[in-house]
């Protein structure tokens, strides 16, 4: 048994919470900031990981496997692009069989260079958001490689692997599972890496069928100590340029909202709301939308490349 290092299961695990809605534990807050931050391109290419039932995905998603070594953001990105869409193909056939595939990656078997494209762009966009996290736990991240180091030595598999997540238990040499990929794998004489992320308490990766190894990704233990506010703009500075309330209003809408849930949030008058929508659509920082009888509220790129400007002074 080993122990990997690749942050790149981190990201997966936050665009699989925050993007595809399979909800594991990670809060609002980080939800609502990595969605804002993955463009459309990155948005589309997760929907293949929101279909119910199943979690099962090709092995491109994580091209350099954490069996062969600690991987960081860039190299993992960098493989990423360099994979040929002939690579995505071969990946689905292995995971799904020869015949019809799974209706939700047709699209991306349909045009597997874009979808190489806008997986790669959703995780170097969460991982511009999540970076700050996992800088603040190396402590954590040397705690649990102490631990595994321990627990390997003084109480085996068993005793280690029972504490990972509550959907694992392991014993004779067999992983059982459950949740949406239930069942029981015999792990054999393979050897087994750890892999620990930062995400939501409920968040499991794995890879049962490499003949090499066996990775569980993981979250780390007291992660959730690190869980706080994400980097915003600097509101001191945004609000110079353009005052406490739109500065306030352009926060606000990381993701879109009714001019009725902008009133009730900013505590403000739905008349007054409008008159400083009005000022931040001229500037070209949202949007506005009807459907039905409501007005949908949103930024735009301008708005993200401003705040992004502030983010970094």
């Amino acid at each position: 048994m080993s122990l990997s290092i690749s942050p790149h299961l981190t990201a997966l695990a936050l665009i699989t919470d925050a993007l595809a809605g399979r909800r594991r534990g990670l809060p609002g807050l980080w939800r609502d900031a990595i969605a804002a931050r993955v463009g459309r391109p990155g948005h589309q290419a997760v929907r293949p990981l929101a279909a119910p039932g199943t979690s099962v995905g090709p092995d491109c998603l994580v091209p350099l496997t954490p069996a062969r070594g600690d991987a960081t953001v860039p190299e993992q990105l960098a493989a990423l692009r360099d994979l040929p869409p002939g690579r995505l193909l071969a990946d689905l056939e292995q995971a799904f069989g020869s015949g019809p595939l799974p209706v939700q990656w047709r699209s991306a078997a349909e045009r597997p260079a874009a979808w190489l494209h806008g997986y790669a762009s959703a995780i170097s966009e969460a991982w511009d958001t999540a970076a700050p996290l996992w800088d603040n736990a190396r402590a954590l991240l040397d705690r649990e490689i102490r631990r595994v180091g321990v627990a390997a030595v003084r109480g085996g598999p068993e005793a280690l692997l029972g504490t990972l997540s509550p959907r694992l238990t392991y014993g004779g040499d067999r992983l059982l599972v459950s949740g949406a990929d239930a069942g029981t794998h015999d792990l054999g004489e393979r050897p087994i890496v750890l892999v620990p992320m930062l995400a939501g308490k409920d968040a499991l990766i794995l890879s049962l069928d490499d003949r090499e190894a066996v990775w569980i990704a993981y979250p780390v233990p007291g992660a959730a100590t690190l869980w706080r506010r994400p980097a915003a703009p600097a509101r001191d500075e945004l609000s110079a340029l353009m005052g406490q309330v739109r500065a306030d209003l352009l926060c606000a809408v990381a993701r879109p909202k009714t001019m009725s849930m902008l009133a009730a949030d900013m505590q403000i008058a739905p008349s007054s709301i409008t008159y400083h929508c009005d000022r931040l659509r001229a500037a070209r920082l949202i949007t506005r939308e009807r459907r039905g009888r409501e007005v949908w509220v949103g930024r735009t790129h301008r708005a993200e490349e401003l705040l992004e400007l502030f983010r970094r002074t």
